[in-house]
């Protein structure tokens, strides 16, 4: 039998092999789902069985199964069209690795499917209150964990305009251009964000709440800080130590005290495998949440700023890509990660209009992101964001950092 045809067959069986896995699991969760349900309301903890009738109990479970029922159906198509993602994006590493060219018939056409059955509904017995949610870590609980950890607190700017142009010299030294730092900086903080901006945090609205940690001109995440200490933590100690060297007394100190404290983080980013996984894990902790309160100061926050943006930029170049990234060109790898970014920075103008962005995310991340589920090919998904840029650009924070160029 030829290789191709053997090859196809062991794909076609391990996808059968997905979808049946992924029926199983539907069918174990609807019957696990079942007997939970036919619990009586008075033996759910917190329930409120006393004020609820036989007859809505009823009802209720009647709802519940049609629901289930639907929504088991639903996850069939889901894993089936999720696999297949899956599927295409390792046969695509695999012809990019070998120098093979890349087609339309190497991405999933189609978009992804759409529950439209029932909503699950509302067990009458059920608690009224919500559960309680666990407050994301914010400016002042990095600030405190740098403090207690490392007995660290950075010097952060008397201005804005101070940190703007710290930001763009650090930036314009290292290649980045005027155009990518600050529509990128628009994009990512709004046009006018601060330099301790935090997602969620943006406006000074009442009951604002952080919805990330992502912090700064480019809205590092705590994992991110993490990843870019321990992988560009060389050149940064490099840039801080030959500051420290250039500067006068005593700002010649006040850097020179900042360079031990400094080497530490560093020891704890690289003290787990270098992988994004056990960077997510190690950000968690009271030492990781610590590191994230570097992009506060004004002498190493920019530099693990720009750092950000700069891996992306490298990867293209060593991938071979030389010509300059746009701003949303570079913000795809930004926002997918750099190969899934790479990708569609390298694919024709033609495809892009046909190729849909679920391509790119992973089955959680693209149902939480509203903006690649209505601009749902590649080519609306950048001009949207090209757009946006385009907006926030004429702010006076964008404004700002420009003329720090």
């Amino acid at each position: 039998m030829p290789l191709d045809i053997r090859i196809r067959r062991h794909r076609r069986s391990r996808r059968e092999h997905n979808v049946s896995c992924a029926i199983l699991r539907t069918v174990l969760l609807l019957a696990l789902l079942t007997i939970c349900s036919a619990l009586p309301a008075a033996a759910q903890p917190g329930s409120r069985a006393g004020n609820v009738s036989a007859q809505q109990i009823t009802e209720y479970r009647q709802k519940l199964a049609a629901y289930e029922q639907a929504r088991a159906q639903f996850e069939v198509k889901a894993e089936a069209y999720w696999s297949a993602i899956a599927e295409k994006r390792r046969t695509r590493n695999a012809r990019r690795r070998d120098g093979h060219a890349i087609g339309p018939e190497h991405y999933v056409l189609t978009q992804p499917p759409i529950y439209s059955g029932p909503a699950r509904p509302i067990d009458p017995a059920a608690p009224t209150k919500p559960p309680a949610r666990t407050p994301l870590p914010v400016v002042a609980d990095f600030l405190r964990h740098a403090a207690g950890e490392f007995q660290f607190t950075p010097r952060r700017p008397q201005s804005e305009t101070e940190f703007k142009a710290a930001y763009a010299k650090v930036a314009a030294a290292h290649g980045l251009t005027r155009e990518q730092a600050v529509r990128i900086y628009s994009f990512e903080a709004g046009g006018n964000g601060k330099y301790d901006v935090q997602a969620g945090l943006e406006s000074s609205r009442p009951n604002a709440r952080a919805i990330s940690t992502a912090l700064g001109y480019n809205q590092l995440l705590t994992a991110n800080t993490v990843e870019v200490l321990a992988e560009q933590g060389d050149a940064i100690l490099s840039g801080l130590t030959a500051a420290m060297h250039a500067a006068p007394e005593p700002r010649r100190r006040q850097l020179a005290a900042k360079i031990p404290t400094l080497r530490k983080m560093l020891a704890f980013a690289r003290s787990v495998p270098n992988a994004w996984s056990a960077h997510v894990q190690l950000a968690k902790t009271p030492k990781g949440l610590a590191i994230h309160a570097l992009n506060l100061d004004v002498d190493i926050g920019p530099w693990l700023q720009t750092h950000k943006l700069l891996t992306s930029v490298r990867f293209a170049a060593r991938k071979g890509y030389t010509r300059p990234l746009t701003a949303a060109e570079l913000e795809m790898m930004n926002l997918t990660g750099d190969g899934n970014g790479f990708d569609m920075v390298t694919m024709p103008q033609a495809l892009r209009a046909q190729v849909p962005t679920s391509n790119f995310f992973q089955r959680g991340g693209y149902e939480r992101n509203p903006v690649a589920i209505r601009n749902n090919t590649v080519a609306k998904l950048i001009a949207a964001t090209d757009a946006r840029m385009d907006k926030e650009s004429t702010l006076p924070g964008a404004r700002a950092l420009a003329t720090a160029f």
